[in-house]
């Protein structure tokens, strides 16, 4: 059971305000501890939103000097069913052969991390910690995937990492 079926329309309609203020996830997790009365988990906030389809902005999101970590941060409702079947998953327009991975043994400092191929061929590691915060490092310094890669890259990992309870 999803976190949003616990909450009432007037709640989801609060989430979307603040989502539309710029307030960021961090700013939504504060709001929903002191205005809902419960606390959630950075990644609670990070699963909430795509549940709801928030699109929200991080600090610094619509700066083209921030690092990669910003722009990787934006939220992406997932449609995508990546059960044991053969099917492929439904990718964003122009995406193609994004294959996302989940390490079996977790690299140091991280709650869970894997692996990304981009439809380039190009590689990158990611992982989340213990905090909930993301992160990526591309194989090649200064790296950045194309905005259609990204979609499908956040579509599979919350995907997987939803069937695999985080």
């Amino acid at each position: 059971m999803s976190i949003a079926s616990n909450l009432t329309d007037e709640q989801k309609s609060k989430l979307g305000e603040w989502a539309v203020e710029g307030i960021g996830l961090s700013g939504i997790q504060k709001r929903v501890e002191e205005e809902f009365g419960f606390r959630m988990t950075y990644m609670d906030t990070r699963f909430l939103a795509l549940d709801l389809g928030l699109e929200v902005k991080e600090p610094g999101d619509d700066d083209e000097d921030e690092p990669e970590e910003a722009e990787v941060v934006k939220e992406v409702q997932s449609e995508t069913d990546l059960g044991d079947s053969t099917d492929e998953p439904e990718m964003p327009q122009g995406a193609t052969n994004v294959t996302v991975s989940i390490d079996e043994i977790v690299i140091p400092g991280a709650v869970v991390s894997g692996k990304v191929r981009f439809s380039d061929a190009k590689t990158a590691m990611w992982m989340i910690d213990n905090m909930g915060r993301f992160g990526i490092e591309p194989d090649e310094v200064g790296y950045r995937p194309n905005e259609a890669d990204m979609q499908s890259f956040q579509q599979q990992l919350s995907e997987m990492m939803r069937k695999k309870g985080y």
